[in-house]
């Protein structure tokens, strides 16, 4: 597979994890179908079994999106941008402290940009835990699933 290939398949795997983000984009399918693009044209092991990894991952997001609270971002009252700067925040986080930071860039950032906001700390951690309530956990974990797998994704171009 050419480098244009590979930048072009990440590209679209980044489009997927901003679309997890915006709501009625299908991100876990975009990011599945960028897999599924890379596994196609490099016929490798490694390629494969990424595949399948991502596929299983993603089934089950969908099975426990049944188990968690449905997306209600406007019952949070926070603002939309509040939820966008959490969502790049774990984009971000997750690949500067890999895993961990995932969770800790969304609830820094939707906790910082609600106190900011809001003016003050007591504040904030109410709005962090409502949004957390209104979309946060369904947001993580799909987030989290996608991320893993482009983590999957990029860590078999690297070192496969």
């Amino acid at each position: 597979m050419s480098v244009w290939q590979l930048v072009a398949v990440g590209a679209v795997m980044t489009l997927g994890l901003v679309g997890v983000l915006v709501p009625g984009v299908p991100g876990q399918a975009i990011v599945w179908a960028a897999v599924l693009w890379w596994a196609l044209t490099d016929p490798t092991p490694v390629a494969w079994g990424v595949l399948i990894g991502a596929t299983c991952l993603l089934l089950l997001n969908q099975a426990l999106k049944a188990l968690l609270p449905a997306r209600r971002p406007r019952e949070s009252g926070a603002p939309h941008r509040t939820l966008m700067a959490g969502g790049i925040a774990a984009i971000a986080g997750f690949f500067v402290v890999p895993v961990v930071g995932g969770l800790l860039g969304y609830v820094g950032a939707v906790y910082g940009a609600e106190r900011l906001r809001l003016g003050s700390r007591a504040a904030g951690w109410t709005s962090l835990r409502s949004v957390l309530r209104a979309t946060g956990y369904s947001v993580l974990v799909e987030l989290y699933c996608c991320l893993l797998a482009v983590g999957a994704w990029l860590g078999a171009v690297i070192w496969g």
